[in-house]
């Protein structure tokens, strides 16, 4: 259904893809990974026909139609949800309009053919469009995506981030392309709409190309992966589901790792055996013989010439080793490798939530507010016990209160009722899910510099911790990517020697590399954490327990 032939594109001197090729037939879903700046999203605007290659060509098959969810989504906030949503089926509502005025003009007329066989090509265009169930898939996409309760007449421009991303992806799915392009469907979405959207593409008929940095969704999603190398800017493809895919890598690695270590090898030994044969050289070239036995001369000479041609010979194996046959070195995974020095401890009891409520009026100024009538508490009755050391995810539906939580515990906002008790000696560091703004002209070593006591030499030693490395630190902030900038506010939490984490959605956007080595930081962290994440992999190899927020309560699973 969908086929690229040797796809390039550059921006000036800057490659972004080279010769990529592959073919996606119906019912294939096929994941599309790669470290941030790769040219993941290039590739699908690409195949969208909103940028064009400057080779190559990417095709779909004739009468095939494709849907495109970006992953920085404009919807025309002037439009209510229900409008928008008709945007998904506006061939079918035209074709539903036309049978229904061919009907009417039947009443008048139901003798003439030539309705009749207007009106039967209309109705054969109704059913074929989906027919009387369009509606029900609707009912269905919206309850799924959890947008059931929200007033099909409300205006865009007042639904929240998250829903107005939620309604975008509603009106995609509603209208069933051939061909879906997937740009992180998964951002804003709780682990019940997740769920939901794995089932609907696990049943999905058409072809399916999606970009995500949740593995627990690509492995249950998607029957190929294909890897968008950052350096070769390849596609390489791999067969089978992501858990395939990540030890197809390993193994592939391993490989790379022996074949590597055994040409080094082998060049070691090469250059050690021409060092010793020049040496015989040398020792023959200045052994004492007869002057007068010409013999011996000629014998010595000869022997010698051919001992340094042995060296040469040797020699420029070693140089073909290293050039033409050269094995490069594997990349290494890269890894965040923390030292978070001298860190005042808290006492056990970190903090105590103590029958904590807070109601909707109180959380204006919360993005969490809501978009419809619903009872005037959020939350209320809340206990719970953080205790020094633990790893707590705080987990949820969209709009139970969970970044609200957060900022009451941070004393961002103050709760309806009951009270939040920190305990001794307790230092927060908070991340909220709205990166921090930070002077976009300032750089990372400044920023640092401003928070601790030291010289640059030092300061560039403590970020090297976060893997700002050379030149980085003197990056503007506001150049920085959206991951770079999470290990910078992690480096300013680590700065300000806080000893109590408390994040919400802090893997957000981050590819999967960097949510790997996100989690590699905070597992080195010695203080106490609690996260408000959606990340299923993360929650599983991360949590000790498990904060659910759920029904206006908390739930606590240990």
């Amino acid at each position: 259904m969908l086929h690229l032939s040797h796809l390039s594109k550059s921006y000036g001197v800057a490659t972004i893809l080279d010769d990529v090729s592959f073919v996606l037939n119906r019912g294939e879903r096929a994941g599309l990974v790669g470290v941030n700046g790769a040219g993941k999203t290039t590739l699908l605007r690409i195949i969208a026909g909103i940028e064009q290659p400057d080779a190559g060509f990417a095709r779909l098959d004739a009468h095939a139609t494709l849907g495109y969810l970006p992953q920085g989504l404009n919807l025309d906030e002037a439009l209510t949800l229900e409008q928008l949503i008709r945007q998904g089926v506006s061939d079918w509502d035209a074709a539903k309009h036309a049978m229904d005025t061919l009907a009417e003009k039947l009443e008048r007329d139901a003798s003439n053919e030539n309705l009749l066989a207007e009106f039967s090509d209309a109705v054969a265009r109704f059913e074929e469009l989906g027919g009387y169930d369009v509606e029900s898939r609707i009912e269905n996409v919206l309850r799924g995506l959890g947008l059931e309760n929200v007033p099909r007449g409300l205006p865009i421009a007042k639904l929240s981030g998250g829903q107005r991303t939620r309604a975008g992806l509603a009106r995609l799915l509603i209208s069933e392309p051939n061909v879906l392009l997937l740009d992180e469907p998964t951002n804003h979405l709780d682990v019940n709409a997740l769920e939901w959207l794995e089932e609907f593409i696990q049943n999905y008929a058409g072809a399916a190309l999606i970009v995500s940095h949740d593995r627990v969704f690509l492995g249950n999603t998607v029957s190929q992966i294909l890897e968008l190398d950052d350096m070769t800017h390849r596609v390489t493809i791999f067969h089978g589901d992501y858990s395939a895919y990540e030890m197809a890598k390993a193994r592939e690695l391993e490989q790379q790792w022996a074949m590597y270590q055994d040409q080094q090898f082998e060049i070691a030994r090469l250059t050690d055996a021409a060092r010793q044969i020049r040496g015989i050289a040398k020792f023959r070239k200045g052994g004492k013989a007869d002057t007068n036995d010409k013999f011996a001369k000629a014998f010595f000479a000869n022997r010698s010439k051919a001992t340094v041609a042995r060296a040469k010979s040797i020699e420029k194996r070693i140089e073909h080793l290293q050039t033409n046959e050269k094995i490069p070195k594997p990349k290494a995974g890269y890894a965040l490798k923390l030292d978070f020095g001298e860190m005042p401890r808290s006492g056990q009891m970190v903090l105590s939530l103590e029958e904590v409520g807070h109601t909707y009026e109180s959380s204006v100024s919360s993005s969490q507010s809501p978009v419809s009538s619903l009872p005037s508490f959020l939350f209320r009755n809340l206990n719970a016990t953080l205790r020094h050391g633990e790893r707590v995810a705080l987990i949820g539906a969209n709009g139970t209160g969970k970044s609200t939580l957060l900022k009451i515990i941070v004393g961002e906002l103050q709760p309806t009722e009951g009270n939040v008790q920190l305990g001794a000696n307790v230092r927060i560091g908070y991340m909220p899910q709205e990166q921090e703004t930070f002077d976009a002209s300032q750089t990372p070593l400044a920023l640092i510099r401003s928070l601790m006591p030291v010289d640059e030499t030092d300061a560039r030693h403590f970020l090297h911790y976060f893997m700002f490395e050379q030149d980085e630190v003197f990056t503007p902030i506001g150049k920085l990517s959206y991951g770079e900038r999470a290990r910078l506010i992690l480096a300013k939490l680590v700065a300000d020697k806080a000893n109590v984490l408390i994040l919400d959605e802090p893997i957000n956007h981050l590819d999967i590399p960097s949510r790997e080595n996100f989690q590699v930081a905070l597992d080195a962290f010695p203080g106490t954490i609690l996260v408000a994440v959606h990340d299923r992999a993360f929650i599983q190899q991360f949590a000790t327990r498990v904060w659910e927020m759920k029904e206006q309560r908390l739930e606590i699973r240990e």
